[in-house]
């Protein structure tokens, strides 16, 4: 379980999707039943919260700058949280399950096509100021996000990825920067709620904290250091392989 978090605080540093390690992992260890499984998403997204604040740190010099953008995000991200944390607590979590695949494939092949998009569109160029009816788009987008985020979780990186570089945000160091803060609210609503809720099994989610928190700020360090184009392709590909696991996951036994 120990291992499990460090690789999804490494992992949700450089795009997000941690999540598809530590759940799987809680859910063979916790049991398959209804409640057990509602328990590993608690217990989950606890383990993985303190990581994703270690990241903020290891990539505090990317953020320099990119204030305007998370006062104008961290609301929708906070309100999304909330609203997704109570509907999986009171919902089936089946019937959003079955968009988590279309969704994340969705973001991966618009990050993937950014550079092109921007060329045929003008969108997303450096330094290219949106719209205001871009910037009121990107609020709805990341509350919706928000609102996945704080339901199941997976792939949510991907997709604030995905909008940020459509916004004109070009360096995946600061996107990444930027993701990590608005991920840290998502989930930390979350947090609060699973615990007010009793949904977390505190005996695999301590140790499983620590070693979050480890992941996560070596993730942050080293990803700051390796080649940007590497990064953006990292992102696809953990993107790609969230996508095809959710479709195998729903649709195998169709």
């Amino acid at each position: 379980m120990c291992l499990s978090a460090v690789l999804a605080g490494i992992v949700n540093s450089v795009a997000g999707g941690g999540t598809l390690l530590t759940f799987p992992a809680l859910t063979f260890v916790l049991g398959p039943s209804a409640a057990a499984t509602v328990i590993a998403n608690g217990t989950s997204t606890v383990a993985l919260c303190p990581g994703s604040i270690a990241s903020i740190w290891g990539y505090r010099r990317e953020l320099t700058g990119m204030g305007p953008w998370i006062k104008l995000l961290i609301l929708p991200s906070l309100v999304g949280g909330y609203i997704g944390t109570r509907l999986v607590a009171e919902r089936d979590p089946e019937e959003f399950r079955q968009l988590v695949p279309w969704l994340i494939l969705t973001a991966t092949t618009l990050f993937l096509l950014q550079p092109t998009i921007s060329k045929w569109t003008g969108i997303g160029l450096p330094h290219a100021a949106p719209s205001l009816g871009l910037k009121c788009g990107l609020i709805v987008f990341q509350f919706l996000v928000a609102l996945y985020g704080g339901y199941f979780g997976a792939g949510i990186g991907i997709l604030m990825l995905s909008s940020l570089a459509l916004m004109g945000i070009s360096d995946i160091h600061r996107m990444n920067g930027v993701k990590t803060i608005l991920a840290s609210a998502i989930n930390g609503v979350s947090v609060i709620l699973f615990i007010k809720l009793g949904k977390v099994n505190w005996e695999m989610a301590v140790p499983m904290i620590v070693s979050a928190i480890i992941g996560g700020y070596v993730g942050a360090s080293v990803a700051r250091r390796l080649d940007k184009k590497l990064v953006r392709y990292a992102v696809v590909v953990i993107g790609l392989v969230l996508s095809a696991f959710y479709f195998l996951k729903i649709y195998r036994n169709s």
